[in-house]
Protein backbone atom coordinates (compact mmCIF):
# COMPACT_ATOMS: atom_id res chain seq x y z
CA UNK A 1 0.00 0.00 0.00
CA UNK A 2 1.35 3.19 -0.83
CA UNK A 3 1.71 6.56 1.41
CA UNK A 4 -1.57 8.61 1.88
CA UNK A 5 -1.43 11.15 -0.46
CA UNK A 6 -1.39 14.64 0.90
CA UNK A 7 -4.82 16.28 1.78
CA UNK A 8 -6.60 13.40 3.26
CA UNK A 9 -7.60 12.94 6.96
CA UNK A 10 -7.15 9.47 7.10
CA UNK A 11 -5.15 7.44 9.79
CA UNK A 12 -4.18 4.04 8.50
CA UNK A 13 -3.31 2.43 11.28
CA UNK A 14 -7.25 1.78 11.42
CA UNK A 15 -7.33 0.06 8.23
CA UNK A 16 -7.48 -3.82 7.76
CA UNK A 17 -4.66 -5.44 5.75
CA UNK A 18 -5.15 -8.81 4.57
CA UNK A 19 -1.61 -11.16 5.32
CA UNK A 20 0.22 -11.62 8.16
CA UNK A 21 -0.41 -7.92 9.62
CA UNK A 22 -4.68 -8.69 9.74
CA UNK A 23 -3.89 -12.04 11.53
CA UNK A 24 -2.14 -10.62 14.38
CA UNK A 25 -5.11 -7.69 14.59
CA UNK A 26 -2.56 -4.78 13.47
CA UNK A 27 -4.42 -2.25 11.52
CA UNK A 28 -8.00 -2.92 13.11
CA UNK A 29 -8.12 0.32 15.25
CA UNK A 30 -11.09 0.72 17.23
CA UNK A 31 -12.37 -1.57 15.48
CA UNK A 32 -10.65 -4.52 16.94
CA UNK A 33 -9.45 -6.90 19.59
CA UNK A 34 -7.01 -4.53 21.91
CA UNK A 35 -9.28 -1.64 20.57
CA UNK A 36 -11.86 -0.60 21.16
CA UNK A 37 -13.05 -4.31 23.00
CA UNK A 38 -10.15 -3.22 25.76
CA UNK A 39 -11.91 -0.41 26.95
CA UNK A 40 -13.38 0.36 30.04
CA UNK A 41 -17.32 1.39 29.67
CA UNK A 42 -16.58 4.67 31.19
CA UNK A 43 -13.54 5.17 28.24
CA UNK A 44 -16.31 3.46 25.63
CA UNK A 45 -18.72 6.43 27.00
CA UNK A 46 -16.69 9.06 26.59
CA UNK A 47 -15.57 8.01 22.95
CA UNK A 48 -19.59 8.07 22.24
CA UNK A 49 -20.09 11.83 22.33
CA UNK A 50 -18.89 14.49 20.62
CA UNK A 51 -20.15 17.30 22.14
CA UNK A 52 -17.66 19.46 20.16
CA UNK A 53 -19.91 18.98 17.09
CA UNK A 54 -22.87 21.04 18.44
CA UNK A 55 -26.62 20.43 17.68
CA UNK A 56 -27.58 18.62 14.72
CA UNK A 57 -29.48 19.98 11.95
CA UNK A 58 -32.97 21.05 12.48
CA UNK A 59 -34.30 20.14 9.02
CA UNK A 60 -32.82 16.97 6.93
CA UNK A 61 -30.32 18.25 4.43
CA UNK A 62 -31.16 18.24 0.92
CA UNK A 63 -28.44 19.96 -1.60
CA UNK A 64 -29.17 22.12 -5.01
CA UNK A 65 -30.92 20.11 -7.80
CA UNK A 66 -28.46 18.94 -10.02
CA UNK A 67 -29.61 18.77 -13.71
CA UNK A 68 -27.66 15.61 -14.57
CA UNK A 69 -25.62 13.63 -11.62
CA UNK A 70 -22.26 13.46 -12.22
CA UNK A 71 -20.38 10.37 -10.70
CA UNK A 72 -17.22 8.49 -10.05
CA UNK A 73 -17.18 5.06 -8.94
CA UNK A 74 -14.81 3.22 -6.51
CA UNK A 75 -13.87 -0.18 -6.98
CA UNK A 76 -16.06 -1.98 -9.83
CA UNK A 77 -15.91 -5.52 -8.59
CA UNK A 78 -19.07 -7.62 -8.73
CA UNK A 79 -21.35 -5.20 -6.64
CA UNK A 80 -20.05 -2.04 -8.09
CA UNK A 81 -19.85 -3.34 -11.15
CA UNK A 82 -23.65 -4.13 -10.60
CA UNK A 83 -24.29 0.01 -9.42
CA UNK A 84 -22.89 0.78 -12.93
CA UNK A 85 -25.26 -1.65 -14.65
CA UNK A 86 -27.81 0.33 -12.96
CA UNK A 87 -26.77 3.89 -13.17
CA UNK A 88 -26.29 3.39 -16.94
CA UNK A 89 -30.18 2.61 -17.38
CA UNK A 90 -31.17 6.08 -15.07
CA UNK A 91 -31.81 9.13 -16.70
CA UNK A 92 -29.75 12.19 -15.79
CA UNK A 93 -26.54 10.09 -15.24
CA UNK A 94 -23.33 10.96 -16.41
CA UNK A 95 -20.52 7.90 -15.49
CA UNK A 96 -17.50 10.35 -15.22
CA UNK A 97 -14.68 7.88 -13.85
CA UNK A 98 -13.73 4.45 -12.85
CA UNK A 99 -11.62 3.61 -9.87
CA UNK A 100 -10.10 -0.51 -9.40
CA UNK A 101 -6.84 -1.33 -8.29
CA UNK A 102 -7.91 -4.23 -10.79
CA UNK A 103 -6.66 -2.14 -14.21
CA UNK A 104 -8.63 -5.19 -16.13
CA UNK A 105 -11.71 -4.61 -14.31
CA UNK A 106 -11.35 -0.91 -14.69
CA UNK A 107 -10.93 -1.25 -18.48
CA UNK A 108 -13.90 -3.55 -18.62
CA UNK A 109 -16.55 -1.41 -17.22
CA UNK A 110 -15.62 1.02 -19.00
CA UNK A 111 -16.30 -0.78 -21.94
CA UNK A 112 -19.89 -1.16 -20.92
CA UNK A 113 -20.10 2.50 -20.68
CA UNK A 114 -18.52 3.08 -23.81
CA UNK A 115 -21.04 0.26 -25.69
CA UNK A 116 -23.78 2.40 -24.35
CA UNK A 117 -22.65 5.18 -26.30
CA UNK A 118 -21.52 6.96 -23.91
CA UNK A 119 -18.15 9.10 -23.48
CA UNK A 120 -15.05 6.68 -22.17
CA UNK A 121 -14.71 7.40 -18.20
CA UNK A 122 -11.20 8.82 -17.29
CA UNK A 123 -9.35 5.22 -15.61
CA UNK A 124 -8.20 5.27 -12.05
CA UNK A 125 -5.94 2.52 -11.29
CA UNK A 126 -2.52 3.72 -10.17
CA UNK A 127 -3.07 1.99 -6.32
CA UNK A 128 -5.55 1.78 -3.75
CA UNK A 129 -5.20 5.41 -2.78
CA UNK A 130 -5.84 6.72 -6.76
CA UNK A 131 -9.35 7.00 -5.84
CA UNK A 132 -8.04 10.51 -3.83
CA UNK A 133 -6.78 11.93 -7.19
CA UNK A 134 -10.29 11.14 -8.63
CA UNK A 135 -11.90 13.13 -5.96
CA UNK A 136 -9.47 15.73 -5.98
CA UNK A 137 -9.18 16.24 -10.01
CA UNK A 138 -12.14 15.10 -11.39
CA UNK A 139 -15.64 17.19 -11.59
CA UNK A 140 -18.23 14.87 -9.68
CA UNK A 141 -21.12 15.35 -7.68
CA UNK A 142 -21.17 11.85 -6.28
CA UNK A 143 -18.74 9.77 -5.77
CA UNK A 144 -20.08 5.83 -4.90
CA UNK A 145 -17.79 3.30 -3.45
CA UNK A 146 -18.03 -0.37 -3.25
CA UNK A 147 -14.81 -1.23 -2.05
CA UNK A 148 -13.89 -3.50 0.49
CA UNK A 149 -15.11 -2.74 3.93
CA UNK A 150 -11.93 -1.08 4.86
CA UNK A 151 -12.19 1.29 2.40
CA UNK A 152 -15.50 2.85 2.61
CA UNK A 153 -14.98 5.67 5.05
CA UNK A 154 -11.30 6.72 3.40
CA UNK A 155 -13.48 7.22 0.10
CA UNK A 156 -16.63 9.05 1.37
CA UNK A 157 -14.22 11.16 3.83
CA UNK A 158 -12.23 11.97 0.40
CA UNK A 159 -15.06 12.48 -1.61
CA UNK A 160 -16.73 15.10 1.40
CA UNK A 161 -13.60 16.97 1.57
CA UNK A 162 -13.66 17.62 -1.84
CA UNK A 163 -17.38 18.72 -2.82
CA UNK A 164 -18.30 15.87 -3.41
CA UNK A 165 -21.34 13.74 -2.54
CA UNK A 166 -20.62 10.30 -1.27
CA UNK A 167 -22.27 6.99 -1.54
CA UNK A 168 -20.46 3.80 -0.05
CA UNK A 169 -21.83 -0.14 0.24
CA UNK A 170 -22.96 -1.49 3.46
CA UNK A 171 -21.37 -1.04 6.41
CA UNK A 172 -20.34 2.46 6.02
CA UNK A 173 -18.22 1.78 9.15
CA UNK A 174 -17.46 -0.47 11.36
CA UNK A 175 -15.31 1.36 13.60
CA UNK A 176 -17.16 3.90 16.40
CA UNK A 177 -14.78 6.65 15.78
CA UNK A 178 -15.31 6.64 11.58
CA UNK A 179 -18.86 6.45 12.29
CA UNK A 180 -18.57 9.85 13.82
CA UNK A 181 -16.34 11.14 11.38
CA UNK A 182 -19.05 10.30 8.71
CA UNK A 183 -20.92 13.02 10.38
CA UNK A 184 -18.88 14.93 11.10
CA UNK A 185 -17.78 15.64 7.60
CA UNK A 186 -21.03 15.37 6.27
CA UNK A 187 -22.31 18.59 8.78
CA UNK A 188 -18.65 20.18 8.06
CA UNK A 189 -18.92 19.96 3.83
CA UNK A 190 -22.27 20.22 3.28
CA UNK A 191 -22.63 16.55 1.55
CA UNK A 192 -24.70 13.41 1.13
CA UNK A 193 -23.29 10.81 2.74
CA UNK A 194 -25.83 7.60 2.20
CA UNK A 195 -25.17 3.80 2.52
CA UNK A 196 -26.61 2.38 0.09
CA UNK A 197 -28.53 -0.58 2.40
CA UNK A 198 -30.64 -2.36 -0.65
CA UNK A 199 -32.64 -4.48 1.41
CA UNK A 200 -34.44 -0.91 2.37
CA UNK A 201 -35.84 -1.21 -1.07
CA UNK A 202 -36.80 -5.23 -1.09
CA UNK A 203 -40.26 -5.66 -2.13
CA UNK A 204 -41.65 -7.49 1.07
CA UNK A 205 -39.94 -5.11 3.33
CA UNK A 206 -41.65 -2.26 1.44
CA UNK A 207 -44.77 -3.69 2.09
CA UNK A 208 -44.24 -4.52 5.46
CA UNK A 209 -43.32 -0.73 5.95
CA UNK A 210 -46.72 -0.06 4.22
CA UNK A 211 -49.06 -1.76 6.25
CA UNK A 212 -47.13 -0.25 9.32
CA UNK A 213 -48.07 3.10 8.35
CA UNK A 214 -50.93 1.85 7.12
CA UNK A 215 -51.66 0.62 11.32
CA UNK A 216 -52.57 -2.61 9.92
CA UNK A 217 -50.07 -4.07 12.98
CA UNK A 218 -51.09 -1.70 15.42
CA UNK A 219 -48.85 -0.01 17.51
CA UNK A 220 -45.36 -1.71 16.76
CA UNK A 221 -43.56 -3.50 19.98
CA UNK A 222 -40.67 -5.94 19.07
CA UNK A 223 -38.64 -6.92 15.85
CA UNK A 224 -36.56 -9.72 14.79
CA UNK A 225 -33.68 -9.28 12.05
CA UNK A 226 -30.64 -10.60 10.74
CA UNK A 227 -28.38 -11.74 7.81
CA UNK A 228 -28.19 -15.57 7.78
CA UNK A 229 -25.96 -16.41 4.86
CA UNK A 230 -24.08 -19.32 4.37
CA UNK A 231 -20.35 -17.57 3.29
CA UNK A 232 -18.09 -20.42 3.68
CA UNK A 233 -17.29 -20.96 0.08
CA UNK A 234 -17.34 -16.95 -0.87
CA UNK A 235 -14.92 -16.50 2.11
CA UNK A 236 -12.32 -18.70 1.02
CA UNK A 237 -12.22 -17.94 -2.68
CA UNK A 238 -9.01 -16.89 -4.12
CA UNK A 239 -10.75 -13.80 -5.77
CA UNK A 240 -13.70 -11.14 -4.73
CA UNK A 241 -14.39 -10.85 -1.29
CA UNK A 242 -12.64 -14.13 -0.38
CA UNK A 243 -9.15 -11.68 -0.64
CA UNK A 244 -10.23 -9.32 2.21
CA UNK A 245 -13.64 -10.65 4.00
CA UNK A 246 -12.24 -13.70 6.02
CA UNK A 247 -9.39 -11.59 7.03
CA UNK A 248 -12.11 -9.76 9.78
CA UNK A 249 -12.74 -13.24 11.07
CA UNK A 250 -9.42 -13.39 12.67
CA UNK A 251 -9.38 -10.62 14.72
CA UNK A 252 -12.89 -9.42 15.37
CA UNK A 253 -16.14 -11.10 17.04
CA UNK A 254 -19.39 -9.39 16.22
CA UNK A 255 -21.87 -8.78 14.52
CA UNK A 256 -19.97 -7.71 11.46
CA UNK A 257 -22.87 -7.16 9.05
CA UNK A 258 -26.07 -5.82 11.23
CA UNK A 259 -27.59 -3.57 8.17
CA UNK A 260 -29.20 -5.92 5.55
CA UNK A 261 -31.48 -6.96 8.41
CA UNK A 262 -31.56 -3.56 10.66
CA UNK A 263 -32.19 -1.57 8.12
CA UNK A 264 -35.79 -2.00 7.10
CA UNK A 265 -36.62 -3.00 10.46
CA UNK A 266 -35.07 0.55 11.82
CA UNK A 267 -37.14 2.31 8.80
CA UNK A 268 -40.41 0.63 10.26
CA UNK A 269 -39.68 1.79 13.94
CA UNK A 270 -39.25 5.29 13.33
CA UNK A 271 -35.58 5.10 14.45
CA UNK A 272 -33.91 8.47 14.44
CA UNK A 273 -37.38 9.92 13.36
CA UNK A 274 -39.47 9.74 16.21
CA UNK A 275 -37.37 6.98 18.57
CA UNK A 276 -33.73 5.99 19.13
CA UNK A 277 -31.48 3.14 19.82
CA UNK A 278 -30.66 3.24 23.16
CA UNK A 279 -28.55 0.29 24.32
CA UNK A 280 -27.57 -3.16 23.17
CA UNK A 281 -26.37 -6.62 24.35
CA UNK A 282 -24.52 -8.42 22.47
CA UNK A 283 -22.78 -12.45 22.51
CA UNK A 284 -21.38 -15.53 20.24
CA UNK A 285 -20.93 -18.69 19.86
CA UNK A 286 -17.62 -20.38 19.38
CA UNK A 287 -16.03 -20.39 16.37
CA UNK A 288 -16.16 -23.62 14.07
CA UNK A 289 -17.69 -22.90 10.82
CA UNK A 290 -14.38 -21.75 9.10
CA UNK A 291 -12.46 -23.99 11.03
CA UNK A 292 -14.27 -26.73 9.52
CA UNK A 293 -14.19 -25.72 6.23
CA UNK A 294 -10.13 -25.17 6.49
CA UNK A 295 -9.87 -29.01 7.41
CA UNK A 296 -12.46 -30.61 5.08
CA UNK A 297 -11.96 -28.23 1.42
CA UNK A 298 -8.69 -27.20 1.72
CA UNK A 299 -5.39 -29.12 0.56
CA UNK A 300 -2.58 -29.61 2.66
CA UNK A 301 0.64 -26.91 1.96
CA UNK A 302 -2.89 -24.39 1.62
CA UNK A 303 -1.72 -21.02 3.59
CA UNK A 304 -5.23 -20.61 4.95
CA UNK A 305 -5.08 -23.33 6.62
CA UNK A 306 -2.68 -22.07 9.06
CA UNK A 307 -5.03 -19.13 9.30
CA UNK A 308 -7.07 -19.14 13.06
CA UNK A 309 -10.32 -17.78 13.63
CA UNK A 310 -11.88 -15.65 16.96
CA UNK A 311 -15.32 -14.63 14.81
CA UNK A 312 -18.57 -16.57 16.98
CA UNK A 313 -20.10 -18.84 14.16
CA UNK A 314 -23.62 -17.00 15.63
CA UNK A 315 -23.79 -13.71 17.09
CA UNK A 316 -27.24 -12.98 18.96
CA UNK A 317 -27.68 -9.20 19.87
CA UNK A 318 -30.66 -7.60 21.63
CA UNK A 319 -30.91 -3.95 21.37
CA UNK A 320 -33.71 -1.96 23.48
CA UNK A 321 -35.03 1.84 21.87
CA UNK A 322 -36.09 5.39 24.32
CA UNK A 323 -39.73 3.82 23.42
CA UNK A 324 -39.43 0.61 24.93
CA UNK A 325 -38.96 -1.59 21.76
CA UNK A 326 -37.05 -4.56 21.27
CA UNK A 327 -34.86 -5.88 18.18
CA UNK A 328 -33.10 -9.04 18.04
CA UNK A 329 -30.37 -9.29 15.35
CA UNK A 330 -28.36 -12.14 14.29
CA UNK A 331 -25.57 -12.94 12.44
CA UNK A 332 -24.80 -16.30 11.38
CA UNK A 333 -22.41 -16.64 8.31
CA UNK A 334 -19.95 -19.21 8.80
CA UNK A 335 -22.20 -22.23 8.83
CA UNK A 336 -24.47 -24.21 6.40
CA UNK A 337 -27.98 -22.85 6.07
CA UNK A 338 -30.12 -21.45 4.12
CA UNK A 339 -30.90 -17.69 3.56
CA UNK A 340 -32.38 -15.65 5.46
CA UNK A 341 -33.08 -12.27 6.96
CA UNK A 342 -36.26 -13.25 9.71
CA UNK A 343 -37.90 -9.81 9.00
CA UNK A 344 -40.17 -10.19 11.63
CA UNK A 345 -42.55 -6.93 12.29
CA UNK A 346 -44.78 -7.22 15.37
CA UNK A 347 -47.53 -5.11 16.90
CA UNK A 348 -50.68 -4.88 19.07
CA UNK A 349 -52.69 -6.09 16.21
CA UNK A 350 -50.75 -8.31 14.01
CA UNK A 351 -46.92 -9.61 12.86
CA UNK A 352 -45.01 -9.70 9.55
CA UNK A 353 -42.62 -13.20 9.38
CA UNK A 354 -40.48 -13.39 6.81
CA UNK A 355 -38.44 -16.52 4.99
CA UNK A 356 -41.23 -17.58 4.09
CA UNK A 357 -43.06 -14.23 4.16
CA UNK A 358 -45.91 -14.72 5.98
CA UNK A 359 -48.76 -12.50 7.71
CA UNK A 360 -50.95 -12.20 10.01
CA UNK A 361 -53.86 -9.41 11.13
CA UNK A 362 -56.10 -9.78 14.13
CA UNK A 363 -59.60 -9.09 11.77
CA UNK A 364 -58.18 -9.77 8.57
CA UNK A 365 -56.77 -13.02 8.93
CA UNK A 366 -57.99 -16.53 9.95
CA UNK A 367 -57.77 -16.93 13.75
CA UNK A 368 -54.43 -18.76 14.63
CA UNK A 369 -53.17 -18.63 10.86
CA UNK A 370 -50.95 -17.31 8.73
CA UNK A 371 -51.54 -16.20 5.22
CA UNK A 372 -49.21 -16.31 2.58
CA UNK A 373 -47.72 -12.67 1.55
CA UNK A 374 -48.67 -12.75 -2.01
CA UNK A 375 -52.24 -13.00 -0.99
CA UNK A 376 -51.61 -9.21 0.29
CA UNK A 377 -49.46 -8.04 -1.64
CA UNK A 378 -52.09 -6.31 -4.88
CA UNK A 379 -53.62 -4.40 -1.69
CA UNK A 380 -50.59 -3.44 0.19
CA UNK A 381 -47.50 -3.16 -1.94
CA UNK A 382 -45.75 -0.40 -1.79
CA UNK A 383 -46.51 2.27 -4.73
CA UNK A 384 -42.62 2.63 -5.03
CA UNK A 385 -42.86 -0.82 -6.43
CA UNK A 386 -45.42 -0.38 -8.91
CA UNK A 387 -43.54 2.68 -9.98
CA UNK A 388 -40.40 1.06 -11.08
CA UNK A 389 -41.21 -2.65 -11.33
CA UNK A 390 -40.51 -2.49 -14.81
CA UNK A 391 -37.56 -0.22 -14.58
CA UNK A 392 -35.73 -2.40 -12.29
CA UNK A 393 -36.64 -5.73 -13.90
CA UNK A 394 -33.53 -7.87 -14.09
CA UNK A 395 -31.45 -5.65 -11.61
CA UNK A 396 -29.73 -7.35 -8.94
CA UNK A 397 -31.29 -8.99 -5.47
CA UNK A 398 -34.68 -8.89 -7.56
CA UNK A 399 -34.83 -5.34 -8.34
CA UNK A 400 -33.90 -3.66 -5.21
CA UNK A 401 -30.46 -2.92 -6.28
CA UNK A 402 -31.78 -0.72 -8.99
CA UNK A 403 -34.31 1.06 -6.68
CA UNK A 404 -32.21 2.35 -4.16
CA UNK A 405 -29.89 3.52 -6.80
CA UNK A 406 -32.63 5.98 -8.43
CA UNK A 407 -33.51 6.86 -5.20
CA UNK A 408 -30.53 8.06 -4.57
CA UNK A 409 -30.24 10.17 -8.16
CA UNK A 410 -34.19 10.89 -8.05
CA UNK A 411 -32.83 12.83 -4.26
CA UNK A 412 -29.82 14.48 -5.83
CA UNK A 413 -31.67 15.52 -8.76
CA UNK A 414 -35.20 16.86 -7.61
CA UNK A 415 -33.02 18.56 -4.37
CA UNK A 416 -34.67 16.76 -1.82
CA UNK A 417 -33.36 14.57 1.22
CA UNK A 418 -32.43 11.44 0.41
CA UNK A 419 -34.24 8.36 2.19
CA UNK A 420 -31.39 7.59 3.65
CA UNK A 421 -29.31 9.80 5.28
CA UNK A 422 -25.86 9.63 6.94
CA UNK A 423 -27.31 9.57 10.72
CA UNK A 424 -28.65 6.21 9.39
CA UNK A 425 -25.86 4.76 7.85
CA UNK A 426 -23.58 5.69 11.55
CA UNK A 427 -26.55 4.24 13.32
CA UNK A 428 -26.62 0.99 11.44
CA UNK A 429 -23.11 0.40 11.05
CA UNK A 430 -22.28 1.50 14.82
CA UNK A 431 -23.67 -1.82 15.73
CA UNK A 432 -20.48 -3.58 14.27
CA UNK A 433 -17.93 -2.22 17.02
CA UNK A 434 -20.58 -2.09 19.99
CA UNK A 435 -21.18 -6.26 19.78
CA UNK A 436 -17.69 -6.27 19.46
CA UNK A 437 -17.52 -4.40 22.85
CA UNK A 438 -20.39 -6.33 24.54
CA UNK A 439 -18.98 -9.91 23.02
CA UNK A 440 -15.57 -9.14 24.75
CA UNK A 441 -17.04 -7.85 28.13
CA UNK A 442 -19.55 -10.65 29.54
CA UNK A 443 -22.26 -9.09 27.47
CA UNK A 444 -22.74 -6.06 29.20
CA UNK A 445 -24.78 -3.48 28.02
CA UNK A 446 -23.76 -0.56 25.94
CA UNK A 447 -25.24 2.44 25.02
CA UNK A 448 -25.56 3.40 21.59
CA UNK A 449 -24.73 6.65 20.14
CA UNK A 450 -26.94 9.65 19.38
CA UNK A 451 -25.71 10.77 16.34
CA UNK A 452 -28.31 12.82 15.70
CA UNK A 453 -28.12 14.38 18.88
CA UNK A 454 -31.49 14.75 20.35
CA UNK A 455 -33.19 15.52 16.65
CA UNK A 456 -34.52 12.55 16.20
CA UNK A 457 -37.32 13.64 17.99
CA UNK A 458 -38.10 16.07 15.89
CA UNK A 459 -37.42 14.98 12.64
CA UNK A 460 -39.92 13.85 10.34
CA UNK A 461 -41.17 10.54 9.99
CA UNK A 462 -39.46 8.70 7.03
CA UNK A 463 -41.63 7.93 3.65
CA UNK A 464 -40.05 7.11 0.74
CA UNK A 465 -39.21 9.82 -2.12
CA UNK A 466 -41.54 10.34 -4.88
CA UNK A 467 -44.37 8.24 -2.48
CA UNK A 468 -47.74 9.38 -1.33
CA UNK A 469 -47.31 10.30 2.29
CA UNK A 470 -49.50 8.32 4.49
CA UNK A 471 -50.95 10.15 7.53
Amino acid sequence: MSDVPRGISIDRRQLLRVGAASVGGAGLGLGGFGGLTALSADELARLQERPHLGPAPAKLFAADPIEVVRVGFVGVGLQGGAHVQNFLRIDGVEIVSVGDINRGRAEEVAGWIEADGRPSPTLYTRDEWDFVRMCEEEDLDLVFTSTPWEWHVPVCLSAMENGKHAATEVPAAYTVEDCWKLVEYAEKYQKHCVMMENCNYDRPEMMVFRMARLGLFGELLHAECGYLHDLRAIKFEDKDEGLWRRAHAMVRDGNFYPTHGLGPVANVLDINRGDQLDYLVSMSTPSRGLQQWQREHLPPGDSKRAEQYVQGDVNTTMIKTLHGKTIYVSHDTNLPRPYSRIHMVQGTQGLFHGYPHRVHVEGISPDHQWEDWMDLRDEYDHPIWAQLEERSAGAGHGGMDYIEDYQLVRALREGKPTDMNVYDAAMLSVICPLTEWSVANRSQPVDVPDFTRGRWAEWPRLEFLGAPVVE
